[in-house]
């Protein structure tokens, strides 16, 4: 795993777990940050050929 990857899965890793917790407490704005960043990781991971289990799901429309 080179080290651009290995950033791209804890920035998907942290923005998943902001993204809970956001739901969780009802953030809607940030809910909605959250969604974003993980669908622009999500391309920027396919753009670079990379799987990335904590974006499956994550496209953009």
């Amino acid at each position: 795993m080179t080290e651009f990857h290995a950033e791209m899965r804890d920035r998907a890793a942290t923005a998943v777990t902001s993204l809970k917790q956001a739901e969780a407490n009802g953030d809607d704005y940030l809910v909605e940050v959250r969604q974003a960043e993980l669908e622009n990781l999500a391309r920027l991971a396919d753009d670079h050929g990379l799987r990335i289990p904590e974006l499956a799901g994550y496209t953009a429309a």
